[in-house]
């Protein structure tokens, strides 16, 4: 059966807005017992309290919906692997009414990739694969589903959960296979206000969104060119978590982004978002840091800047990507470089998008290597549409 066709043009939704700042929980284990723990998902709103577990949840009221995890495996002066897992969920606004259990009322895509930086070829690879299923809200229909109060959602044979100390996933895409734990070791991070995040300028434009820094990595992967049999342990690495849902992100003048998660080695934790416009100038910009052990710092919109630096143009598509970045933020000046180019994300098969996403490097003012993360780009291959 031919794979599903997007409904109307999305972008990677998930990556999108890694953007805003934030505030912590007091414990990352703490299970909400607020009086509205059990109540009725409510939408994007402002003073919402989010309540855990049943935020790590599906929001199957708003428009869209993703869970994003990268991370990278080896050892800080020397990473093997760079990796990416991303699910979205897309209300279509279609067969509300309809009962059959066939109705896609909701869609659901996934993304995945792995960079592997030191193959025995001696030649940096990037693999990627995505799949595609329909949802109408019942956990046991469809080609996928996502749990509505608890962290769990899946497309075909790819998983994503929350175990209570750790999410947990499996992936087997084609040529390149991974089984993860990540396991939580900081609290959550709440970005913008409490985890009401703004998007733009526009009180719309927002959305609900919640980070999980310095994440442990164990489990096994295997890249391009190993065997299944030789499918390694990972022994060390850390990773970020992503959760977000909104009704509506983009300003009407922006056709992209681009957005840094980083995890400092001393235990800190970076974000910092652009929204551009077509001529390249910024409509909003914000993020967060938080040094380990203490309160998150919000950037507000006028305090971050993106400089680019050493652009890549894609052989496939002809984007060209800024690879090499100068972030200003009121947590200090920062570089961000790429560790492989060739990390572009071609989602035309699922989302129906192209942008850049990959593994990178953090360095200080000083140029020193302070942290691995993701640095994630999109519009540059064509106008996002969310």
């Amino acid at each position: 059966m031919a794979p599903l066709a997007p409904l109307a043009p999305l972008a990677p939704l998930a990556p999108l807005a890694r953007l805003a700042a934030g505030s912590t929980l007091a414990l990352w284990a703490e299970r909400s017992t607020a009086a509205d723990s059990n109540a009725a998902h409510t939408g994007v709103r402002r003073g919402r309290t989010l309540a855990f577990p049943r935020d790590h949840g599906a929001h199957p009221e708003t428009r869209t919906e993703w869970w994003y995890a990268t991370g990278w495996v080896g050892t800080p002066i020397r990473p093997t692997h760079g990796f990416q897992v991303t699910f979205f969920r897309s209300r279509t606004g279609l067969a509300e009414g309809n009962a059959s259990r066939f109705a896609a009322r909701q869609l659901l895509f996934a993304h995945a990739a792995i960079t592997h930086l030191t193959p025995a070829s001696g030649q940096p690879t990037h693999q990627h694969d995505q799949r595609i299923g329909r949802w109408n809200g019942d956990p046991a229909a469809g080609t996928g589903a996502a749990q509505i109060d608890t962290g769990q959602v899946h497309v075909q044979r790819w998983s994503l959960r929350d175990t209570g100390s750790a999410w947990a996933t499996q992936i087997a895409g084609s040529g390149f296979e991974f089984d993860l734990q990540l396991t939580r070791s900081q609290p959550l991070l709440l970005q913008g206000e409490g985890g009401y995040s703004r998007k733009g300028p526009e009180e719309k434009q927002a959305s609900h969104y919640y980070s999980e820094p310095q994440l442990q990595v164990t489990g096994r992967l295997r890249s391009a060119g190993e065997i299944p049999s030789a499918s390694r342990a990972v022994v060390g690495g850390t990773a970020w978590m992503d959760h977000e849902w909104s009704d509506e992100i983009l300003h009407p003048q922006a056709v992209g982004w681009d957005w840094i998660g980083m995890n400092l080695f001393d235990g800190g934790a970076l974000t910092a978002f652009v929204l551009r416009r077509a001529d390249g100038s910024a409509i909003w910009a914000g993020g967060s840091f938080r040094a380990s052990g203490k309160a998150a710092q919000s950037f507000d919109a006028a305090a971050v800047r993106f400089s680019p630096g050493r652009v890549w143009t894609s052989p496939a598509t002809g984007a060209r990507y800024p690879v090499q970045w100068q972030v200003q933020t009121p947590a200090g000046l920062w570089t961000v470089r790429t560790l492989m180019d060739a990390q572009e994300m071609d989602g035309s098969a699922s989302t129906g998008t192209v942008y850049w996403e990959g593994l990178s490097e953090l360095l200080d003012a000083q140029g020193k290597r302070v942290g691995l993360g993701y640095l994630e780009m999109t519009g540059y291959a064509g106008r996002l549409r969310l």
